[in-house]
């Protein structure tokens, strides 16, 4: 204390800087420990669904796919729709604890639905309980739709993208990022389904109150930072609902322009501006015209997201329906899902060595769209190998397999036959991923950027019920025969096959406008600061004093024509 009164300036800066750096780092670690609870949570809810609907809930295989995949979906698609109530209609705060709540509730709901009610001794008395197949379909349906409301609210809320304090970063530390940050994530998904998945299926299939435990955790932990005033609050300068109320104005602005009157513009959605008959500010216009150049990239993610579901869908069958005995072991089902996982972990840190000397080199225009066409053909073959592991899989004899106590009849054939389909889309993933992200946080404007991840996410969301939707299509118009319930009944690689000839055409027509994204990131934000008022008030009074000194210095007029 007498030093501090000694020195007040000098003291009072350093006493000042030291706290705000110490929140930051324990802001940092509380978000990175929520978000890795809830992809905890959101793992252990997905790895072991299909097996669990199949033999407890009584599914079908397609069912069983489907109810998967629009789990995945609806959870991916959640955070868009908590990030609108949070900044229209309800406080981040409250939102934050009801999320909490609806996420503490349907995971340990799902215990609840697991639990053996036929089987119940007490007192030395053997009691049967039963719960109806209907009841306990709704109370599984409704623990899902909870839970996937609750994760929504973390990521929309607790751990959003913003919150990492990205914006002074360059594309180099941008992908860096997104490469460790995926890294982190799959390292943690790899856990889940190495031990969760094992837990549920062999040791304690029944018991899966780890899962509401850490969901717990993370709840006190989220407590704690409310408490702190550690929740992130965005900058309120653009929104969801402007980017479509832009849109919209400028389709209806254009069609009546088309219908009465015409008048030319530079873009269609010029329509939308207040100078030409619209609602909305130069810099709304502008903001979203740079965010619809990145719309045909969004297009082309959504059948590429179709592909990686078929690692929870119908990879799943086919691991399922495979021999799963490893040395007198017998693996959990998920587990295979690590394979997928292994090379991402091993390619991001190549993939940074490569990144640091391609953006260091001044005579290479690096753009990772090369990255997206490379994962989008390696997500095809995958399928396509898929397809035929699927043939020489029905060649073997089928056996009798024990899986969470159903002695089901499955093929011979060794599971680790399927590991190249989940090696290639572990590559797809380790390339697509991170150089989609890039793509949509930089390629425009600061304040566009979280609109810009939003629109990511529908599209993945997309993506995920565009799968759900080929399976229930496939199912249906083949009478079941390519996504059967019995595998070794049907032409399941038929269906693989289908997939991976949509995707070779998606791989082609997304290299056919790669183009657009090479360099777009300047010619964007120049575009951007050049459209906007200020910047062309700047423009004129560069032009007048420039011809003014012109005129001072031309020697051809006479100083009559000067004056």
């Amino acid at each position: 204390m007498a030093d501090k009164e000694q020195r007040p300036g000098r003291s009072d800066r350093a006493g000042k800087l030291v706290p705000q750096a110490e929140k930051k780092l324990h802001e940092a670690v509380c978000v990175l420990l929520v978000e890795l609870c809830e992809r905890f949570t959101f793992f252990g809810i997905v790895c072991n669904m299909i097996l669990f609907c199949t033999t407890k809930l009584g599914y079908r295989s397609h069912q069983a796919a489907m109810v998967n995949m629009c789990f995945v979906g609806t959870s991916t698609l959640t955070p868009v729709l908590v990030g609108w109530l949070a900044e229209y209609l309800v406080g981040r705060i409250k939102l934050v604890c009801i999320c909490m709540f609806l996420h503490f509730l349907g995971t340990a709901l799902l215990p609840v639905v697991s639990f053996p009610f036929e089987d119940v001794h007490i007192d030395r008395r053997h009691i049967l309980l039963t719960l109806p197949k209907r009841e306990q379909k709704i109370v599984f349906y409704f623990a899902l739709l909870t839970a996937s409301l609750g994760i929504g609210g973390i990521r929309a809320i607790v751990c959003p993208l913003s919150a990492y304090s990205l914006e002074d970063c360059g594309p180099k530390e941008l992908l860096s990022f997104f490469n460790w940050f995926h890294w982190l994530v799959n390292l943690n998904s790899a856990v889940v389904f190495v031990s969760i998945s094992y837990i549920q299926q062999s040791v304690a299939r029944n018991l899966g109150f780890l899962i509401p435990f850490v969901s717990g955790l993370m709840a006190m932990i989220t407590i704690h930072m409310v408490r702190g005033e550690m929740i992130y609050k965005p900058k309120a300068d653009s929104s969801l609902l402007t980017t479509f109320g832009v849109i919209f104005s400028a389709l209806k602005t254009c069609c009546m322009r088309h219908r009465y009157f015409s008048t030319p513009t530079a873009s269609w959605l010029d329509h939308a501006k207040e100078n030409h008959g619209g609602h909305y500010s130069e810099t709304q216009v502008e903001g979203t015209k740079s965010l619809t150049r990145l719309f045909p990239l969004f297009t082309f993610q959504i059948l590429y997201r179709t592909c990686i579901m078929q690692i929870p869908s119908g990879y799943y069958l086919q691991t399922m329906n495979s021999n799963l005995h490893f040395s007198g072991f017998v693996l959990p089902v998920a587990a295979m899902n690590v394979i997928s996982i292994v090379p991402l972990l091993i390619l991001v840190p190549i993939l940074e060595c490569v990144n640091s000397w391609l953006f260091s080199s001044k005579s290479t225009g690096h753009s990772p769209t090369i990255y997206i066409v490379v994962g989008h053909l390696s997500a095809a073959l995958s399928v396509m190998v898929a397809g035929f592991s699927e043939m020489h899989r029905k060649r073997f004899s089928q056996v009798e397999q024990t899986l969470s106590q159903e002695v089901l009849l499955v093929s011979s054939m060794s599971c680790f036959h399927l590991a190249p389909q989940y090696i290639l889309l572990g590559v797809a993933e380790a390339l697509v991923t991170p150089s989609c992200s890039l793509l949509s946080f930089w390629l425009v404007p600061e304040r566009m950027r979280g609109i810009s991840m939003h629109f990511l996410a529908l599209f993945n969301g997309a993506g995920c019920f565009m799968g759900a939707l080929f399976v229930q299509t496939a199912h249906a118009g083949t009478q079941g025969s390519w996504f059967p319930h019995l595998l070794h009944e049907g032409k399941l690689e038929r269906f693989f096959f289908f997939l991976a000839s949509l995707m070779m055409v998606n791989t082609l027509g997304f290299w056919a406008i790669a183009h657009r994204y090479n360099n777009l990131h300047q010619s964007c934000t120049d575009e951007f600061r050049g459209n906007l008022p200020g910047e062309k008030l700047l423009k004129h009074e560069k032009a007048i004093k420039r011809y003014n000194a012109v005129l001072e210095s031309s020697p051809i007029l006479s100083p009559v024509e000067k004056t």
